[in-house]
């Protein structure tokens, strides 16, 4: 158990650090110890909890001192509150990117992960439209520009690089759509860096992956007798692409540095009161993690993570001062992951590594994806229909008036992209949340430009504007959910016919 910080914990759960003054005068008591938490956690302090950093040991600190003060009891390695989870990285530290003599400035104009490139690069280039197969010219031994349009119809990046895999293309230089409006394309990239759990494959991929920002396209295909700029808008619209060759090279060498990291869950169970329900614990999970330090966006370089996912860490904690060591009918189960951000890999290594028997594990509920930025009236549930985890979801927001919904962008594959899908693949029912708006709305304008500038930016910090109403209105929702769910004489289940269900449970 590594030891925690009582000097440092104290100043920090006591000293509002970069606490707005506004809220103060605005809140309820319960509210404002929730941002108070908040505040802490994604501090400059905590330098962003990049996963395995100083920072994140810090706030991990934090979280797990709160939880012993708030009653509950440890659930880590060795009778302490940590689960260690161990990790490699490998990371680009140096590139140069150039078509002919012209540059591209890496992070900004063009992106590949640390795996998904060879250290030096030199291969013709052309231009196939969408990349289906029937678009392609002869691409073999070639780097295959292609627009990433997700329209219905064309083809996804799957089938994309089915197509050039199989015509023996060398790689495929995505240009991210900036007609994707539903979740735009943002830039910068705040550093280039794969981690993996310690042990897995790192092998890197003999088909190079690149991503484009839009604006650079004009970079690579000077010289074509093509208009970039005329390009991008056919393609933002789904309509007829050309293919033609390039008569520039691309040239790219890449410095990278491997490291191993440790970084640990933070896991606390909160008992049962009735004996008959001991086996069927209920896992809240929320992860800790942010990116740190990166790639500066207007001067700044902290990326703090406020709203992901700090002020959701912060209401489980607030959750555990609530109870003050009183538990439900079910035992709860208090899991702040690491490594959401590097691939779910803290809650991967949680599943695979439960501190109980999974089959005492009743049901997962995950806050991640949450933006209290706009009124809450309507709101998103992952796996709505899956379990009934959905309907007790519907029956709390009912008796608030918010309107639930399936989520209604299933392209942005929001699903598979938070901690809860650990636990569905291994069989757990499992639910998630996003706050909903109507399209056209304020709301939704409110929502696609926070996804535009905030999300993963260091735009993501305490001075950006919460609606404080929405804000607590989903967090009384959320300890009803906890309530009902956890005292209900029913335990959660899969429903008849439910398609996420593995076939074969983990």
């Amino acid at each position: 158990m590594r030891q925690l910080f009582p000097i440092l914990i104290f100043a920090l759960l006591f000293t509002a650090c970069e606490k707005p003054k506004e809220t103060s005068s605005q809140l309820d008591e319960d509210t404002q110890s929730w941002w108070d938490i908040t505040t802490t956690l994604s501090s400059d302090e905590m330098e962003g909890r990049d996963t395995g950093s100083p920072g994140y040991a810090r706030a991990a600190d934090v979280v797990a001192k709160a939880f012993a003060e708030a009653g509950l009891q440890p659930l880590g390695e060795n009778g302490g509150w940590y689960q260690e989870v161990a990790m490699e990285e490998t990371a680009i530290i140096q590139a140069s990117v150039f078509a002919g003599d012209r540059e591209l400035k890496f992070l900004h104009d063009i992106y590949a992960g640390a795996t998904s490139v060879s250290e030096s690069v030199e291969a013709p280039m052309i231009y196939c439209g969408y990349c289906d197969s029937a678009s392609l010219g002869e691409v073999k031994n070639k780097l295959v520009i292609c627009h990433g349009s997700q329209k219905e119809g064309l083809p996804s990046n799957e089938d994309r690089f089915k197509a050039l895999s199989e015509a023996g293309a060398l790689g495929m230089i995505l240009i991210a759509d900036p007609g994707y409006t539903i979740e735009p394309p943002r830039w910068p990239f705040a550093y280039s860096r794969s981690v993996r759990l310690a042990g897995s494959p790192s092998t890197p991929s003999s088909f190079l992956n690149f991503r484009l920002h839009a604006d650079a396209l004009g970079k690579l295909i000077e010289g074509s007798k093509q208009n970039a700029t005329e390009l991008i808008e056919l393609g933002s619209q789904g309509k007829p692409l050309p293919t033609f060759e390039i008569p520039d090279s691309f040239k790219a060498s890449f410095t990278k540095a491997d490291r191993t990291l440790t970084s640990p869950n933070i896991l606390a169970r909160l008992e049962g009161t009735d004996p008959s329900l001991a086996n069927q614990a209920i896992v809240l999970t929320a992860h800790l993690d942010g990116y740190g330090y990166g790639e500066p966006v207007d001067g700044d370089s902290l990326y703090n993570g406020t709203l992901d996912d700090a002020a959701y860490v912060a209401l489980l904690v607030q959750l555990a001062k609530r109870q003050n060591g009183k538990g439900f009918k079910r035992p709860i189960i208090f899991a702040i992951v690491t490594g959401e951000e590097k691939g779910l890999l803290g809650s991967r290594y949680l599943v695979q590594n439960l501190p109980v028997a999974k089959e005492s594990i009743a049901a997962n509920i995950n806050l991640d994806q949450l933006r209290p930025i706009f009124p809450l009236d309507l709101m998103t549930v992952h796996a709505l229909d899956e379990t009934t985890l959905g309907d007790d979801a519907a029956a709390v927001a009912a008796s608030m008036q918010i309107r639930v919904q399936n989520d209604p962008e299933p392209s942005r594959n929001l699903i598979r992209r938070s901690d809860h899908w650990n636990f569905i693949q291994a069989g757990i029912p499992a639910i998630n949340f996003v706050f909903g708006y109507e399209p056209g709305s304020e709301s939704e304008k409110i929502y696609r430009q926070w996804y535009r500038e905030g999300y993963h930016t260091p735009k993501d910090d305490l001075k950006q504007k919460i609606d404080w109403e929405a804000a607590a209105k989903f967090n009384t929702f959320f300890y009803g959910l906890v309530e009902r769910v956890a005292n209900s004489e029913i335990a959660p289940a899969w429903k008849p016919g439910s398609t996420l269900k593995p076939s074969v449970e983990k």
